[in-house]
């Protein structure tokens, strides 16, 4: 699968020019779904605010960039359903949009569903995440970033990538996120991780990391 990894979304024409490069194609020819399930896991999230993302009226510009198709997948009513309903609406996607939230949740609901382990068999899919998005890449986000605490009782994420993200790096509404205070975080996370603010993105395929960005980051080894 190919990750392109955002803070803020798709917000400057660096990181739409990497998405386009990624799918091979202009987004006008491309089938999207949208994932807003870890909206739910978090307490400064609404059903207003997962509409807004659904709806593509949110900040984070996603699902208002001209797909051909946008479809919503929630994830926690695919174990109530066959998987061969949900997997083929999956395959057909071109590109997975994924809101922010809390990523322990959204971590816990790609694994009881069966996303997780469909991924590895989708190698010419997009996953373009925002915030907790992206996060749930990682092999985990600290305790900064823990709201709802999964039955693992730790901040365990899905591993996909051998690095962590410290989103929203500098954004006036969230004045906790400074960069001593990734640099602090970072010294408790236990391996590599970017700090990025919401005009960058990190983008993986396959063992190649990129950094695109119109903005502030840091690498914190």
């Amino acid at each position: 699968m190919k990750l392109l990894l955002t803070s803020g979304g798709v917000s400057n024409a660096s990181i739409r020019g990497a998405l386009e490069g990624l799918l091979g194609k202009p987004f006008g020819e491309c089938n999207a779904l949208c994932i807003p399930t870890a909206e739910y896991g978090h307490p400064m999230c609404t059903p207003a605010s997962a509409w807004r993302f659904v709806s593509g009226k949110s900040s984070t510009p996603m699902n208002n960039l001209g797909w051909k198709s946008v479809g919503l997948l929630e994830l926690t009513a695919l174990p109530s359903m066959g998987n061969e309903r949900w997997k083929t609406w999956v395959s057909d996607a071109d590109v997975l949009l994924v809101d922010g939230g809390d990523a322990c949740y959204l971590s816990y609901w790609m694994n009881q569903s069966g996303l997780a382990a469909l991924l590895p068999t989708l190698p010419d899919k997009v996953w373009v995440g925002v915030s907790a998005g992206s996060m749930v890449m990682t092999p985990r986000i600290g305790e900064d970033f823990v709201n709802w605490k999964s039955p693992s009782g730790n901040d365990s994420t899905l591993g996909v990538v051998n690095f962590c993200i410290f989103p929203h790096l500098g954004h006036e509404l969230m004045p906790e996120n400074t960069m001593a205070n990734a640099e602090r975080w970072a010294k408790g996370i236990g391996g590599p991780a970017y700090a990025i603010d919401d005009q960058t993105a990190i983008k993986v395929v396959g063992d190649a990391v990129e950094v695109v960005s119109e903005g502030n980051w840091k690498f914190l080894p």
